[in-house]
């Protein structure tokens, strides 16, 4: 019986399904925390008098903090396993984000609260991804995989629903209180992961398993290049649709959420259908490839129908933004498989820290690149990352069981 038929005997679908769920649910939770500064944008310039580059800055605050954690956590689920980093991750984001919510008043506190909550709020990344491999074969993973990133999306959707709405009418301090709340909620939640099996030790060793997947290969170093090139677009549009909308198309907040809040389930769609496109034609880097070329052009035109001033633009922002997040579950999946089952936790961390490293460069960087120039000018640098990102995806890697 091959590995794929025990483990279907041996795992029943409502739990697959169960965990895919607590997943999602916990992914989600810490993109609502580290994307929700972003829609705080706008209050912060009318009310706080704040420069887009200093707003910036706090926008990036949760990224950061992702950033210098996603390693240290991806090393401990390796150790501990997916379940006690998920509850004490998400248990210490909702502290965190209830700390920021309380000291609104200093936005420099508020920015350490953001800081230490996008620490803690790592800890799905790795983990929850972790959990779907475990319990789903190769030949569904990519569409689990699919559902389980499209929890990012969903996190950002549910931040741009409420999060304008909410400062403009009751201020940063409350705002920041909705993040908090869904933290809390995840943390519950999780309580009821169960760890996914995996090969003893004794028999990972003989076989490979605990060999380092980075020492012999370049495969996964391509991955994560191809991963930071392509996060660009994507932060880039998360980060100043809402602005853009407002500022250079006239609308208002609630008209420009609700608008970001489609594009974010559009968003979802597309990254369970990129997953489970994975597995139909059997592999992982051929469809991410496809991502890449489609992301450079959807981006380009952008920037041509924003320069024109055509309408047009916005169903291109619609367009791109389902686009650029196509390709994390690709990329992420294909990390997990390669790596195996005793240092996925550490790769994937690699993954995610490569990522945040420079999606926490867009709000500054790209902030100051608008004011200098124009929303045209950088959606059109901004074509340039998949496109150069595309001729560097890998061909495919068998995975190590």
């Amino acid at each position: 019986m091959n590995e794929t038929v025990v483990r279907e005997t041996q795992t029943g679908p409502a739990r697959r399904w169960s965990m895919l769920g607590l997943g999602v649910l916990a992914q989600a939770a810490g993109a609502v925390f580290s994307n929700a500064p972003a829609f705080l944008l706008p209050t912060l310039q009318d009310s706080h008098g704040m420069a887009l580059s200093r707003a910036g800055l706090l926008v990036a605050a949760p990224t950061v903090g992702f950033l210098v954690s996603l390693m240290a956590w991806g090393v401990v689920v390796d150790r501990i396993g997916e379940r006690r980093v998920l509850v004490t991750g998400m248990a210490i984001t909702a502290l965190a984000g209830a700390g920021a919510a309380l000291s609104s008043s200093s936005l420099v506190v508020t920015g350490l609260f953001l800081l230490l909550g996008g620490m803690a709020a790592s800890s799905a990344n790795a983990a929850s991804g972790r959990v779907v491999i475990g319990w789903f074969p190769p030949q569904r993973r990519g569409f689990a995989m699919g559902i389980r990133q499209m929890a990012l999306p969903l996190g950002v959707a549910a931040a741009a629903l409420t999060v304008p709405r909410v400062a403009q009418s009751h201020g940063v301090g409350w705002a920041l209180a909705l993040p908090a709340g869904v933290a809390l909620v995840a943390a519950l939640a999780c309580l009821f992961v169960v760890d996914p099996p995996r090969p003893e030790r004794s028999s990972a060793r003989e076989t490979g398993l605990l060999d380092n997947p980075y020492r012999n290969s370049g495969v996964l170093w391509r991955i994560h290049g191809v991963s930071v090139l392509l996060v660009v677009p994507q932060y880039l549009v998360w980060t100043f649709a809402l602005l853009w909308l407002m500022t250079d198309r006239g609308w208002s907040a609630a008209s420009a959420g609700l608008l970001i809040t489609v594009t974010q389930l559009l968003g979802a769609a597309g990254r369970i259908a990129a997953g489970a496109l994975s597995d139909r034609v059997g592999s992982r880097m051929r469809p991410l490839r496809w991502v890449a070329l489609a992301a450079a052009v959807s981006m380009g035109a952008l920037a041509l129908t924003d320069w024109l001033d055509s309408p047009v633009s916005v169903a291109l922002l619609v367009v791109a933004s389902v686009i650029t997040v196509a390709d994390n579950g690709l990329a992420f999946t294909a990390v997990a498989e390669i790596a195996g089952p005793y240092w996925s936790g550490r790769a994937l961390g690699a993954q995610n820290t490569s990522q945040y490293l420079a999606a926490s460069l867009v709000p500054p960087v790209f902030g100051a690149l608008v004011g200098a120039v124009s929303f045209p000018v950088v959606f059109a640098v901004t074509a340039l990352f998949p496109l150069v990102a595309a001729p560097l995806v890998p061909t495919d890697r068998p995975e190590r069981r």
